[in-house]
């Protein structure tokens, strides 16, 4: 594989061509400029289409639109831009259209800052838009998953005919790191539901709306059926010195690789601790979370927000053991002191 240095905002463009992407649409934003600014420069190249919308809101709109004629289309944007966006994604997840959003999170609420934060974990992993539906969402923690999950991400929406999320702290989106170039794909599946302006398919019907109030609740089971298969199938996690670990440490983002330090300066003074990394936030590993409950003493929860990713945890393990949280808040990401100290605290408090 070739090798490149990039930013992580770079290597989601790149992973969205690689994966078959071409088409995007979107408006700039603060910390998440560099995807368009990218996807200006590359799409064109390769016989892509590059649009800046007015706005996010035609933005998502236009994804809609292409989505429905069978591409492998994309936006993306920050925060309260993402907020913007939450009514197209709830009509994308109605009417089953396949598509990726990007979240390059910053700090909030309103317009915040521009500084990394997690903060919006629940309006993407609850499902920021009205009516009953999951977005699946992945959560990379470096410049190489900004690329690989996103290829992944196009291959989940196509598989589920879903929105599926990339979101990501602003320090992942511009740090710069080594990115190892997958190959592209070629083979992708047959969308007999595509409206392509053809005799074939001039009866296929793509709208999220069902005036039948009976027939509404069958498409919501439908979509539920297809959201459980995903809970079965979908799980992805990293473990970090679980093995014999006595508490556990949950975090993911930039907030995972500074625990990961946290983690081995506290073991060197006889702690034992693990972490569990979630890459779905979205279908969520409570399963490997409650088995963890059953052999730890603790849980310590850290993210950059005031606690979102706690009460997913807090649910998981069943309350079978104490959670604590540690978190910085308005674009500042925690020491690796101040997470040994996290751990410490959680060490003297839960025995």
């Amino acid at each position: 594989m070739r090798q490149e240095l990039m930013e992580g905002n770079e290597a989601i463009v790149l992973g969205a061509l690689l994966a078959g992407c071409r088409s995007y649409f979107g408006y700039p934003i603060t910390p998440a400029s560099e995807i368009a600014e990218a996807a200006a420069l590359w799409f064109p190249k390769l016989g892509g289409t590059f649009i800046q919308a007015e706005s996010e809101v035609a933005a998502i709109n236009m994804v809609y639109g292409a989505s429905s004629t069978g591409q492998r289309t994309m936006t993306a944007s920050s925060s309260p831009g993402v907020s913007l966006k939450q009514e197209g994604i709830s009509y994308c997840a109605g009417a089953e259209l396949p598509c990726v959003v990007i979240d390059i999170m910053r700090g909030g609420p309103g317009l915040g800052n521009i500084g990394p934060e997690q903060s919006d974990y629940n309006q993407m992993v609850k499902g920021g838009g009205h009516g009953n539906y999951h977005v699946i969402c992945l959560a990379p923690n470096c410049a190489q998953e900004m690329c690989d999950l996103t290829m992944l991400a196009f291959d989940l929406a196509d598989k589920y005919r879903n929105p599926v999320a990339i979101l990501a702290d602003g320090f992942i989106g511009q740090m710069r790191e080594p990115v190892k170039i997958p190959d592209p794909k070629t083979d992708f599946p047959a969308k007999e539901w595509a409206v392509r302006g053809t005799k074939e398919t001039r009866d296929n019907l793509l709208s999220s709306i069902h005036l039948d109030h009976n027939e509404l609740e069958a498409h919501i089971d439908h979509l539920y059926e297809k959201y459980a298969r995903a809970e079965a199938e979908e799980v992805r996690f990293e473990e970090y010195r679980t093995e014999d670990a006595e508490y556990i440490a949950v975090a993911y983002g930039i907030v995972s690789r500074t625990l990961m330090s946290a983690i081995d300066e506290s073991r060197a003074k006889g702690i034992k601790v693990g972490m569990l990394r979630p890459i779905t936030l979205w279908p969520f590993p409570n399963k490997r979370l409650r088995a963890l409950a059953d052999t730890c003493k603790g849980f310590l929860v850290t993210e950059c927000s005031k606690g979102m990713m706690v009460d997913d945890v807090k649910l998981a393990i069943e309350c079978k053991r104490p959670v604590q949280l540690y978190s910085r808040n308005g674009g500042n990401i925690p020491s690796t002191g101040e997470l040994i100290g996290a751990i410490e605290t959680l060490t003297r408090t839960v025995r």
